[in-house]
């Protein structure tokens, strides 16, 4: 990410902040939406907490973008988590869909083009890295 598109996304964050029940039910509404298969990964799943738990995972990646060193063992830690509950690394398009149309609903007009790729970016790094630590762990355990 360039050092632009990290000022973007920490000058929209505390909006987005401030809506993340919001911004987060909305996410997981057009999940569901896009990739039926997504719905059986929360079936027993307290919907509640895990909005929650998104909100605070996006707010530890904001904080640390242009920091690498605490950002990727973070990131691997949360992959990690996530192989567990059976995510594939199909399912990362869909949520990326999901959580840049999350972002529109939120932020309206305030969702320039130069955001939207700020924020596609910041997916971006956290997709390729989760994905990444998945091979990786699936290349360890094959």
């Amino acid at each position: 990410m360039t050092p632009e598109q990290i000022f973007l996304v920490r000058l929209s964050w505390p909006t987005i902040d401030n809506e993340a029940d919001a911004l987060t039910t909305q996410f997981y509404a057009h999940l569901f939406e896009i990739d039926r298969t997504a719905v059986h990964l929360f079936s027993r799943v307290n919907m509640t907490a895990q909005r929650k738990k998104l909100a605070q995972a996006l707010s530890v990646v904001v904080h640390a973008l242009d920091d690498m060193g605490s950002l990727l063992p973070a990131l691997a830690a949360l992959a990690k988590r996530h192989a567990s509950y059976g995510i594939e690394d199909r399912h990362f398009d869909s949520v990326g869909d999901a959580f840049l149309r999350a972002l529109n609903d939120v932020l309206g007009h305030a969702f320039t083009p130069e955001l939207r790729d700020a924020w596609a970016q910041a997916y971006a790094l956290v997709s390729s890295v989760m994905r990444r630590s998945l091979a990786c762990d699936e290349l360890a355990s094959g």
